[in-house]
């Protein structure tokens, strides 16, 4: 049923995609997620400047996107939005948080709680605050996600 409302109100979401329960969006006409992907519980997606969520990607719940940002020094305190792109079979742990102008690429795992300030290479596992390269992912993936909607989501 919410795909339905979050379709209407202009996401461009994929059908067999599924976002969690608790979620909060910005500018839903600007959110573009892919097949079989998945939004877990309680996450927050700013999308000002534009969200692109691949095929198979994996975002775990209490996840933070942020597209829009304030210029600090400007006298007036303008804003100023940027898009975030998350590449297919990536893995966006728990509780991170995806700056402005952000790309992940594809295959990539941001570890729980970290804050992405910089690019991702694909295949790469960061972590930390800010988000550093931790390690590196089976460059051989290739699976699918087998998510199936339930009327517990």
């Amino acid at each position: 049923m919410r795909k339905w409302i979050y379709r209407g109100l202009g996401m461009d979401i994929d059908w067999t995609a599924h976002i969690m329960r608790n979620c909060q969006f910005v500018s839903l006409q600007n959110i573009h997620i892919g097949e079989r992907s998945i939004i877990g519980h309680n996450c927050f997606l700013d999308a000002k400047g534009e969200i692109f969520i691949g095929c198979d990607v994996n975002i775990s719940s209490y996840v933070k996107i942020i597209t829009a940002k304030h210029l600090i020094d400007d006298v007036a305190f303008s804003g100023i939005n940027k898009p975030v792109a998350i590449r297919n079979r990536a893995w966006i742990a728990s509780a991170a948080i995806i700056l402005q102008g952000i790309d992940i690429g594809e295959g990539a795992v941001v570890a729980a709680g970290a804050v992405v300030a910089k690019d991702v290479a694909p295949f790469d596992v960061v972590g930390g605050i800010p988000a550093k390269v931790i390690g590196k992912r089976n460059l051989s993936i290739n699976y699918t996600l087998q998510s199936k909607p339930s009327r517990f989501l």
